[in-house]
């Protein structure tokens, strides 16, 4: 009785568009159809966060129009092109940006509404384990692209006050905190680990494919005024929460959808080197186990998480400090002897989100084959090393060389930025130390991706500073350094998974064995 009682609620909570395409089929969708509308919705969420958070990126040329890369203090941007209505400065730019410490204000931008994010981030997923993602996940995308328009609004209400637009970040920021936790949550909820790093690398392609689009619409945006440059993505992102809210089923339970036959067999094999099965069969018993959502630090002991959160940190110090600056630095730096526009820069940086999508699936894809993600993420990072050299020593020669390199470096950055945020974080979500509570994924991915998200914030404020005190070069070798160390940091894990391969190939002890025959002899072979 009490389970029929049980039954008609969660009815009630399928999504409205759930129930219209139930409705226009005839018959309840399938297991797969499901799986295929979580990875769609959940793939245009997040890409529609990247494209509002990348604007920033694409307009600091416009708003501080000076090089620190060669010193000249007063570098006039050609903005003929600008239906501005005369709102920009006279000697181009944006008060308060445009003066001597334009670079590191808006460093101090970037620093605010990353260390907010991060902040968030950990109580986005406590609560996102606590409360239904759907609507969690609607509101943060809702109230990002208020406050990113906002931003944009300044254009046209003529505001030069830095608080003003510190402000708009930062709760910009708080609420995109909502996003990560959410859809890894809601895609580990729909899939097993069988494949996973192979599938959410793919998925993951969201990121670099909103960074791409946001760059486009920013650099194209900026003709008619920069503050378009932050309407647009941010009516984009509100406009597709609203599609999230009509879509989005969080969980097989709640929309009544039966689970695949095909049991994950995977083992589990990050922080630990024994293997043991990654999500264990659980009894009725534990149904109450399952339904308690884990705690913070309950969270941090699961083995593996702590050293994959703390080489997030340095990964995303490299990939944000690309992201923020790598317009700026394209647009400040002479390619074959010429400064490319702010749109051309804008456009020219994509190549290193482009190489980001092929980085993720590929790192996915060898940790999946291999069945050791640590290692993976570790030669990535290592490898990114030389990556970085070369594309600072060459990648002024030629658009060809900038180009080939960016892209280069964006497979090798983003490969591992990539992993860690998604199948390793669904894994460890998962582990078979909750005993199959599910309710763990929000809070395990929060503490890793907001752990990370630390380290964004660190590397573009330390790349304003750096590289109006000292130059770029010391700015890439400070990345340099970060991807070293984030390598590092996964030594042991690294270690475990060696030491279990070495293990799994060693042969067993019956196959060791001489045959003997019924009466024990040895026989001759």
């Amino acid at each position: 009785m009490a389970s029929l009682m049980q039954s008609e609620p969660e009815k009630e909570k399928k999504p409205v568009g759930i129930r219209f395409l139930e409705r226009i089929k005839g018959s309840k969708l399938s297991y797969k159809a499901y799986q295929a509308i979580v990875l769609i919705v959940t793939f245009l969420a997040y890409a529609s966060y990247h494209a509002a958070r990348k604007t920033t990126s694409i307009v600091k040329s416009a708003l501080d129009p000076q090089s620190p890369d060669t010193g000249v203090n007063s570098l006039l941007l050609r903005f003929t092109s600008f239906r501005s209505s005369g709102q920009e400065q006279e000697n181009g730019g944006w008060a308060p940006f445009n003066g001597p410490n334009g670079t590191v204000l808006l460093g101090e931008i970037d620093v605010a509404f990353l260390a907010v994010y991060a902040f968030g981030m950990y109580f986005a997923g406590h609560l996102g384990d606590r409360m239904n993602l759907r609507i969690f996940l609607t509101v943060g995308m809702v109230g990002t692209g208020l406050f990113t328009s906002l931003f944009g609004v300044g254009y046209w209400a003529n505001v030069h006050s830095f608080y003003y637009f510190l402000i708009m970040q930062m709760l910009a920021g708080l609420f995109q905190s909502s996003g990560w936790p959410s859809v890894v949550a809601v895609v580990g909820n729909w899939f097993n680990k069988k494949k996973r790093g192979l599938i959410m690398g793919i998925w993951n392609a969201h990121t670099s494919v909103g960074n791409i689009t946001g760059s486009l619409i920013a650099a194209a945006m900026l003709r008619y005024g920069w503050g378009w440059s932050f309407v647009v993505p941010g009516v984009g992102i509100a406009l597709i929460g609203l599609v999230n809210f009509a879509f989005l089923p969080v969980n097989p339970e709640m929309v009544g959808a039966e689970r695949d036959e095909d049991v994950d067999s995977s083992s589990e094999k990050i922080g630990d080197s024994v293997s043991v099965p990654l999500l264990l069969s659980s009894s009725d018993s534990e149904t109450d186990d399952k339904k308690r959502a884990v705690g913070f630090l309950e969270a941090w002991r699961i083995p593996g998480v702590a050293p994959f959160a703390l080489c997030l940190f340095f990964a995303k110090l490299v990939a944000y400090t690309f992201l923020y600056w790598l317009p700026f630095y394209v647009s400040h730096t002479a390619i074959e002897g010429e400064y490319l526009s702010d749109e051309t820069a804008g456009n020219l940086s994509t190549m290193f989100d482009v190489g980001g999508v092929v980085g993720g699936i590929m790192a996915g894809y060898i940790s999946d084959r291999i069945g050791a993600r640590a290692i993976t993420a570790a030669s990535f990072m290592y490898c990114s090393i030389p990556a970085l050299f070369f594309y600072r020593s060459y990648g002024h020669v030629s658009l060809l060389a900038n180009a080939s390199l960016m892209f280069l470096t964006g497979m090798l950055v983003n490969g591992p930025y990539a992993l860690i945020t998604t199948a390793v974080s669904a894994d460890l979500g998962t582990h078979s130390s909750l005993k199959g509570n599910s309710r763990a994924l929000a809070t395990v991915t929060a503490i890793i991706d907001g752990t990370g998200s630390v380290g964004a914030a660190v590397g573009p404020l330390l790349t304003g500073y750096i590289s109006s005190r000292s130059s770029w070069t010391a700015v890439f070798t400070m990345l340099m350094g970060a991807a070293f160390v984030a390598g590092l940091l996964l030594t042991r894990l690294v270690m475990a998974e060696v030491a279990a391969k070495i293990a799994e190939s060693r042969p067993s002890e019956s196959e060791c064995r001489a045959p003997v025959d019924h009466q024990g002899h040895v026989l001759d072979v």
